[in-house]
């Protein structure tokens, strides 16, 4: 019995930090920011497919080649940057023209899901290279300008100009891979089938506890998640942008007064909160074959575990990810049904031990708990409530 318990509070604790890693970067962009961003499961998704696309490099040294077993540690490097980029462009073209306003941040950002879905299903390598062309052309031309004395005044033709030299780069660009090199335009780069990503030789197996084994993905996923969470935290109170991100959340209007670039934060904030959801990708991606989809498998969880644990808090999305992902588990592999000699409650129990099942207990407790603590575990007080 004992060995049971010990057995499920460790698969409790490594489904809470899974969902701790994936709501880390939501509880700052929600919580910090107020954006109800429905796309953070794709910025995940698109986490997991650079851990893809890094492994396959990889693995021209071969499978058993020493490199190949620490490409997880650039994966992990390369999916962070790769959700910032994309979660910087997210914040810079649509999300700051929408602050404020949650039910349209809220559409926008489903649209862009949906974009990012279609994109990894049908975009081509050739396609993608464009992609990456014209916006290193455009934003980057926009960057330099930005530094003349009279941008202002040549804004719109700046603009089209780029637009048009972008585009005229990406075409030949295009061209040049299509044609020079034979490569497919409309061939589809990942397609709408799984991705499988096998694991480092030293992250395979488990490490054996009793008549149990503790898988090393899941300790490594763990790990991460505690240095990830570090990370955040030290970042946001020892250093001069984490107080500034933490001054601009308190009151937006007397930062700016005090000379903080509040749009600079803004646009840090979100990128830092999107490449931490790249990096909770590439953790998930061990765990199972990563599809267009596969965001989509946690952003209820996730925006469930930052209202839990109260909005804003990262003490309470610790606490909310492992709490909720203990009572899963324990609930899912009917654990408390075999702790009961009534068989009234035990039917009960039972009756929730699925996974599906036990998602609907939760969520009912969750409704339930709500209602008593509608701000969550831990509640903004002070000047941030007002804020």
């Amino acid at each position: 019995m004992a060995a049971s318990i010990l057995d499920g509070i460790f698969n409790g604790l490594s489904i809470g930090s899974i969902l701790l890693l994936a709501a880390l970067g939501l509880a700052i962009v929600f919580g910090l920011m107020g954006v109800i961003n429905m796309a953070h499961g794709e910025l995940m998704m698109l986490g997991a497919y650079t851990t893809t696309v890094v492994q396959r490099g990889f693995r021209l040294f071969g499978d058993g080649s020493p490199l190949f077993d620490f490409y997880i540690f650039f994966a992990l490097i390369a999916a962070f940057f790769v959700a910032a980029l994309v979660g910087l462009a997210l914040e810079r073209g649509v999300i700051r023209f929408l602050y404020g306003r949650p039910l349209e941040t809220l559409l926008a950002t489903w649209g862009v899901s949906l974009i990012l879905q279609q994109f990894v299903r049908s975009v081509s390598g050739v396609v993608t290279a464009s992609l990456i062309v014209f916006c290193l052309s455009f934003f980057g031309g926009m960057w330099v300008l930005k530094k003349r004395t009279n941008f202002e005044q040549i804004r719109g033709w700046a603009i089209a100009a780029l637009l048009i030299l972008s585009g005229v780069l990406a075409r030949v660009v295009n061209r040049l891979l299509a044609g020079a090199y034979g490569l497919a335009v409309t061939q589809p780069w990942f397609g709408a089938q799984n991705q499988d990503v096998t694991a480092p030789g030293w992250l395979r197996g488990g490490i054996p506890m009793g008549a149990y084994q503790l898988p090393k993905t899941r300790i490594f996923i763990m790990a991460l998640t505690i240095l990830c969470v570090l990370g955040v935290y030290l970042f946001l109170n020892r250093t001069t942008w984490g107080m500034r991100i933490r001054s601009v959340t308190q009151n937006r209007n007397m930062s700016a007064c005090l000379g903080i670039p509040t749009q600079k934060v803004d646009a840090l904030t979100f990128a830092l909160g999107s490449g931490l959801a790249g990096i909770a990708g590439c953790g998930v991606s061990l765990l199972g074959s990563v599809g267009p989809n596969t965001g989509q498998n946690y952003i209820v969880n996730t925006f469930m575990v930052v209202v839990v644990g109260g909005v804003g808090k990262l003490i309470g999305t610790v606490v909310g990810a492992l709490g909720i992902g203990i009572a899963d588990y324990v609930v899912g592999t009917g654990m408390l049904a075999n702790l009961t000699n009534n068989e009234a409650v035990e039917g009960f129990f039972r009756f929730f031990a699925t996974t599906s099942m036990a998602k609907v207990m939760v969520f009912l407790l969750i409704v339930v708990f709500l209602q008593f603590r509608p701000a969550g575990l831990f509640p903004q007080k002070g000047r941030s409530v007002d804020a």
